[in-house]
């Protein structure tokens, strides 16, 4: 679940460079719309998913026996 928490944080911090840099919402552009069903899945799923990913806060700099 952490990893794939990970993989939709990525996309979505990708998702916002692409904002920034070229003003193209790609989930926007998918999902028809940043009003489309579609996109307010996946915005919601991402943001879920980064809501997940602040767990990993207090784990961070730490290296277990698991991660060597």
């Amino acid at each position: 679940m952490n990893k794939f928490a990970l993989l939709l944080v990525i996309i979505g911090a990708l998702n916002w460079l692409l904002i920034g840099i070229f003003q193209f919402d790609l989930v926007a552009a998918i999902g028809g719309g940043q009003s489309g069903v579609i996109a307010r899945i996946i915005y919601c799923i991402v943001g879920l998913a980064g809501i997940w990913a602040i767990s990993f806060w207090p784990r961070v700099g730490k290296v277990s026996r698991r991660d060597i």
